[in-house]
C-alpha cells in the first residue's frame, strides 16, 4: 500500500498529511438467531426488512498551528484523513516531557500515524478503530508516548476510540449530540500510548458509536484544540462557515489567540482552579485569579456529512 507524505516548504501552519488508498471492503454483519429461525428469509421477512442505510461521505478540512516554540519541525501533532473522504481520521500529540529526555516527542506520534495509514484496509482490522490503535501502537519502535484519537466512518455510522485528551465533537442543526472526554491519571497527566514497558494500550481505549446524519459536523483536534476554545465557540464558528477548510483554520486561529491571552479564562484554567491550582495568595489579595489559555501545537480537522 502506497502512502504519500506532503510537507510543506513555506507554511508552518500545515503538517504531515498522511494519505492512502485502502481496498473497498464490505462489513459483514452476523444475525443472532435461534435454531428454529430459517437461514433464508421468507417473503414477509423480507418485505419487513428495515431499509438500507444512506450512503454517505465526509467532506474534510485540516489546519495545525505549531506551539511558537517548535515551528521550525512542525510541531509534535501528526494527523491522517483517508483518502476515501475522510472515512479514517487520525490524531495523535507527541508527550512533550519527552524531550528532557533529549527525545524528539514528535517521532512517536508521526510513526504512530504512519503505522495507522498504513493499516487502512487490512482485512484483519475490518475498520475497527481500536483495532487500528492496536495494531498501529505495536508497530511503533520509536521512543515516545502520544495520546491519540482515531475516527472510522462507515455506513452513517462514525466509530471512536481515544486514548487520552485529544477529542472529537459531533454538532448537529446548531447542538453539540456528542462529545468525548479526556481520559487522565490527574491533571495535565493524560492517558498516553508508549515506548515504555509500562504503557497505556488499545484495550484502555474508550469507545463510542454515534449515528450521523446529512449535514452533520464532526470536530476533531489535540488538546490544543480544547483546552483554548470552550464548545460554544465551536458552535458558533462551525454553524457560520460553510467551507470545511475555512472551519478549521477559523477553529485552529482563534484557539492560537486565546493560547497567547493571559486574561482569557480558558478552558484549561478554568480546570486548573477546579482541580485546586491558584494564583499565589497576595495575588489573590488584589482580586486576582488563574487564567490564560495553554500555549500548545493545535490540529483541528472538520468533516462534513455529504451524500456520497
Amino acid at each position: 500500500m502506497a502512502i504519500s507524505i506532503f510537507k510543506p516548504s513555506v507554511s508552518p501552519h500545515q503538517h504531515f498529511l498522511y494519505s492512502t488508498y485502502p481496498q473497498n471492503i464490505s462489513s459483514k454483519r452476523k444475525l443472532r438467531c435461534s435454531p428454529s429461525d430459517s437461514a433464508t428469509p421468507t417473503r414477509q421477512e423480507m418485505s419487513s426488512a428495515p431499509p438500507t442505510r444512506q450512503e454517505m461521505s465526509l467532506s474534510v478540512g485540516m489546519y495545525l498551528i505549531p506551539h511558537p516554540n517548535k515551528v521550525e519541525k512542525g510541531g509534535e501533532d501528526a494527523f491522517f484523513v483517508s483518502s476515501d473522504n475522510g472515512k479514517v481520521i487520525v490524531v495523535a500529540d507527541g508527550v512533550s516531557s519527552w524531550a528532557e529526555k533529549d527525545v524528539d516527542p514528535a517521532l512517536f506520534s508521526r510513526e504512530l500515524v504512519s503505522n495507522v495509514s498504513s493499516l487502512v484496509g487490512n482485512a484483519e482490522v475490518n475498520y475497527d478503530p481500536r483495532i487500528l490503535i492496536k495494531g498501529a501502537h505495536a508497530a511503533t519502535s520509536s521512543i515516545g508516548s502520544a495520546t491519540v484519537i482515531v475516527s472510522v466512518f462507515e455506513n452513517g455510522i462514525l466509530k471512536i476510540a481515544s486514548v487520552g485528551d485529544c477529542g472529537l465533537r459531533v454538532i448537529r442543526k446548531g447542538q453539540m449530540i456528542f462529545s468525548t472526554f479526556p481520559l487522565e491519571h490527574y491533571f495535565d497527566c493524560p492517558y498516553q500510548l508508549s515506548s515504555e514497558a509500562v504503557t497505556q494500550t488499545y484495550l484502555d481505549a474508550i469507545v463510542s458509536t454515534v449515528d450521523l446524519q446529512v449535514g452533520d459536523t464532526i470536530i476533531m483536534g489535540s488538546d490544543g484544540l480544547f483546552d483554548n476554545i470552550f464548545d460554544q465557540e465551536i458552535i458558533s464558528i462551525v454553524t457560520t462557515h460553510d467551507d470545511v477548510s475555512n472551519a478549521a483554520k477559523a477553529l485552529a486561529d482563534l484557539a492560537r489567540n486565546h493560547s497567547v491571552d493571559i486574561k482569557f479564562d480558558s478552558p484549561y484554567s478554568v480546570e486548573a482552579r477546579a482541580r485546586g491550582f491558584e494564583v499565589p495568595w497576595w495575588k489573590k489579595v488584589f482580586g486576582m485569579k488563574l487564567t490564560g489559555g495553554k500555549l500548545d501545537d493545535i490540529t483541528v480537522v472538520v468533516g462534513k456529512v455529504k451524500d456520497s
